[in-house]
């Protein structure tokens, strides 16, 4: 059963296993699928099938992802899901060696690419969205003043604000509400600079 809790990433192999840009494609749209079978996520990311299932062993053998209760009467299908609501990567637990600092650059950059590439299919795609989507969706940049404390402040709270809408949409989503509602990617990023 998936956790309602995000899963703290603190070890090298699996660290490693979801720094591939594949098998990170899979978790996420697996994340948003909520369950699924190799097929149908590799229609989703043009793959091979069988390429897929490989992916998805590896992640499930790191436990980021787990068998599903079958949702079809086709025994052949195995049904997956993600064993906790996301994962979460923190700097300071792969800061002991250049090994680690590589693999979680490296997960940070295949995030920020991955995230930017879907950013720049809804602006290629925006035209094609009603215009109640157009309006609703947001662009902003702001740049205060904050010690690293206000910031850790300022991220926790957003994360409390998206949960609260996480959860808003995952109860009509289980009460079968699903009209109007579509997936949402809310990218947020915070980290100091210098000019």
């Amino acid at each position: 059963m998936t956790s309602s809790e995000n899963r703290r990433i603190t070890d090298l192999g699996t660290l490693k296993a979801i720094a591939h840009p594949l098998r990170m494609q899979l978790y996420r749209a697996l994340s948003i699928a909520r369950t699924a079978t190799a097929s149908q996520l590799a229609d989703q990311v043009d793959e091979a099938v069988s390429l897929v299932s490989y992916h998805l062993r590896k992640l499930a053998e790191h436990g980021l992802i787990e068998e599903a209760e079958r949702q079809s009467t086709d025994g052949r299908e195995r049904w997956w899901q993600p064993s906790s609501r996301g994962i979460t990567v923190h700097d300071a637990d792969f800061a002991d060696g250049p090994e680690q600092v590589a693999a979680s650059l490296a997960v940070s950059r295949t995030v920020l690419e991955q995230r930017t590439a879907l950013h720049r299919r809804f602006l290629d795609e925006r035209a094609a969205w009603p215009q109640e989507w157009r309006t609703a969706s947001l662009g902003a940049e702001w740049y205060p003043r904050l010690t690293a404390e206000q910031l850790q402040a300022l991220a926790d709270e957003l994360n409390a604000v998206v949960a609260k809408y996480d959860a808003l949409g995952r109860a009509a989503d289980a009460a079968g509400d699903t009209e109007g509602r579509e997936s949402v990617a809310v990218h947020l990023h915070g980290f100091p600079f210098r000019t």
